[in-house]
């Protein structure tokens, strides 16, 4: 156990030692470490939360230990794993626990942890953690930051270091390859990569997790609803599109696909819960690499590429697909493409556009968007573009139409 420990901490500081961005939280560091809380970090596989958590700690004197080690899983032993710690990271003021979801009863582990005072950071890549082990027996004693990979004004810093500046470009390639941290250096390998990636959240953080037995109907639903992102769709048309006999399944499915930050499902807005439970749900992927590494499609896309972009952007602001985020249709069945809520009020309507330098589009966009405004009575409007910015005043509405590298 020593050895398998010493060598984590080899690992440690060699990733300790390699040049990095700072990633856009909304919360400090120094605000982070200063609470004894908990300090969860979590979101898919690949993001980049080890390095966060190793960024936050950089200066500190902190243990670790890395849980997607075979070696350590297999021959784990609570006790002898804290005594080696002990010994091998001396007087540590906290302790980080990466990817801690992957050992049994963790949960139970990390509360006693706490109780003894141990001032945690921990990550995790799968949203069943928090929202019930995590949140039953740790109730009120942690602090939860969501990374998501790299969003654009991230990207745009990183190719800054780089001294790279032709912005046009670099918003053009993040839209169609995403911002995974590893895919960066070598986009022509970014396919690949993905592919790869995509392939083992399924098979690593689903199909074994759950003991999945018919791992071919999991990953046909996982490719049905990757080519079709950004559509709505209903369990019923799944399970007819795909032959499958079973809508349970395909519900339960594509339940285990949100866990790892794979996919999210959008729900359309109504005053009333139980039809909006009803109602088609959107579906949208973590990353826009994805689509291009493994979707079945026949075109670029771009409109649909862009809506999935500004959904992302959005749930790094916070926004949150149970409470605060939705699709609309009016009664005439006009789309709006997200509806932002704080608490109980409607603050803004966004609209998603990838080229709307026709008339008739331009239209069409505004017109769905201002019949939808007068339903919801909100008076913030948005159209997003790929590069087209300018106001349009319409019916006494105010719409702004903001490129996706301003907003």
């Amino acid at each position: 156990m020593r050895i398998i420990v010493e060598n984590q901490r080899k690992e440690r500081d060699r990733l300790l030692s390699l040049p990095y961005i700072n990633r856009d939280l909304n919360i400090s560091g120094d605000d982070l470490l200063s609470t004894k809380q908990i300090k969860l970090i979590s979101g898919p596989r690949r993001a980049g939360k080890s390095t966060q958590a190793l960024l936050l700690l950089k200066d500190k004197n902190f243990a670790y230990l890395n849980f997607d080690d075979t070696k350590l899983l297999t021959q784990w032993d609570e006790d002898l794993v804290m005594a080696v710690l002990n010994e091998v990271y001396p007087d540590y003021e906290y302790l980080l626990l990466d990817e801690v979801q992957n050992i049994k009863d963790w949960d139970l582990w990390v509360s006693k942890l706490y109780r003894n005072g141990v001032n945690l950071i921990i990550t995790g890549s799968n949203a069943k953690m928090l929202s019930s082990e995590m949140a039953t027996v740790l109730t009120g004693r942690y602090i939860q930051i969501e990374m998501l990979p790299f969003s654009l004004n991230e990207i745009i810093r990183w190719h800054e270091k780089k001294d790279n500046h032709n912005y046009s470009l670099i918003v053009d390639d993040y839209l169609k390859n995403g911002g995974y941290p590893e895919t960066l250096e070598a986009r022509r390998l970014t396919t690949n990569y993905l592919s790869t990636l995509f392939d083992s959240i399924i098979w690593k953080d689903i199909a074994q997790r759950h003991k999945v037995r018919n791992i071919e109907d999991l990953n046909n639903i996982a490719m049905y609803l990757l080519s079709n992102f950004c559509n709505p769709i209903s369990y019923n048309n799944v399970a007819d599109d795909l032959g499958l006999s079973s809508v349970n399944t395909v519900k339960k499915f594509m339940a285990y696909l949100c866990e790892p930050y794979l996919m999210f499902y959008l729900s359309r807005y109504n005053n009333k819960l139980k039809l909006m439970k009803k109602s088609p749900q959107k579906v949208y992927v973590v990353d826009n690499g994805f689509v291009s590494a493994k979707a079945f499609n026949i075109s670029e896309n771009l409109g649909r590429l862009l809506e999935n972009q500004v959904f992302t952007e959005l749930i790094r602001r916070g926004y949150d697909t149970e409470k605060s985020l939705f699709y609309y249709h009016s009664r005439n069945d006009k789309e709006i493409d997200f509806v932002c809520r704080n608490g109980s009020k409607i603050e803004s309507l966004i609209q998603v556009c990838y080229d709307m330098s026709s008339s008739k589009t331009e239209n069409r966009e505004v017109n769905s968007i201002i019949e939808c405004a007068k339903e919801l009575n909100c008076n913030h409007l948005q159209i997003i573009t790929f590069n087209e910015e300018k106001t349009i005043e319409k019916d006494g509405y105010k719409i702004e139409v903001v490129p996706i590298s301003r907003f």
